[in-house]
């Protein structure tokens, strides 16, 4: 039987190779793939993401190939993304602590729930979260998101994230204890190096992004704590980390080879990698 794969898109623009490469792993090994936007709308690719020539102001260079920009294109023009799975019609929204029948609407918030990642763990072998800088509008703090990465972590089902999606990961966090999941776990992500400045960000988009809000390496370096670790990879090319469940991506180039890794991790039975 194929390995089934969950993808969380962001509605604000996602970067085109970071979806493009794990889906090709994914298409030619036969996995079969099922989209999830936070409220069903369709995603877009961002715009700098199909133009071979941008040329990205941390790494002085171009980091999108002619044949990456091309098949980049085509899958954002095509129907494979139309109608995604709704995170918002999929999950309930835990309740506030001000509700006034806080207890009883947090028991069915409960039940709801359990329901929900119930199917979802008995439809999905895997969970993908694509980077780009999106995500940190609309993935990053989803708690609808976080508790779907919950249930699949407490269930050992690998969850690969790239960029900045890998945030997500860093904030899902046991509601009591308020500890990351990515405690104790080794991870790497977009380092400070490679953040982009004011005034260098992403044009042509929903929105208009200067210096992202928070240095994700901070927040890494902070929730993976003393025994895990953050690895920036700084000056080599690809930045892949496998710390079971978790795959992690640093950035646009490693796209390929993180959906690689995690075909591993699913047929293979990978557990460790890239540290």
């Amino acid at each position: 039987m194929s390995q089934r794969i969950l993808v969380a898109l962001s509605e604000y623009g996602y970067w085109g190779e970071e979806l493009v490469g794990p889906l090709g792993v994914f298409d030619a090994r036969g996995y079969r793939t099922t989209f999830l936007t936070p409220t069903g709308k369709r995603a877009h690719a961002l715009p700098p993401s199909l133009d071979p020539h941008y040329l990205d102001p941390p790494l002085g260079r171009t980091v999108t190939t002619a044949d990456m920009a091309r098949r980049a294109r085509e899958l954002d023009g095509s129907d494979r993304l139309d109608q995604p799975l709704s995170l918002a019609g999929l999950l309930p929204e835990r309740p506030y602590l001000s509700a006034l029948n806080h207890l009883r609407e947090l028991e069915e918030y409960h039940r709801r729930l359990a329901a929900v990642t119930d199917d979802l763990l008995a439809g999905f072998d895997a969970l993908v979260i694509v980077g780009g800088s999106g995500p940190i509008v609309d993935l990053a703090n989803n708690e609808r998101l976080h508790e779907i990465i919950l249930a699949f972590a407490a269930a050992d089902r690998p969850i690969l994230a790239e960029c900045y999606g890998v945030a997500a990961l860093a904030f899902a966090r046991d509601p009591e204890t308020r500890t990351s999941l990515l405690w104790g776990k080794h991870v790497t992500g977009h380092p400070k190096e490679y953040d982009y400045k004011d005034g260098t960000g992403f044009l042509g988009t929903d929105f208009v992004m200067g210096p992202p809000p928070y240095p994700l390496e901070y927040i890494l370096r902070d929730a993976t704590g003393p025994d895990g670790g953050f690895h920036g990879n700084v000056g080599k090319e690809t930045s892949v980390v496998v710390d079971f469940p978790f795959v992690t991506a640093r950035s646009t180039p490693d796209s390929t080879l993180a959906g690689e890794l995690l075909a591993e991790v699913l047929d293979g039975g990978l557990r460790r990698h890239g540290w």
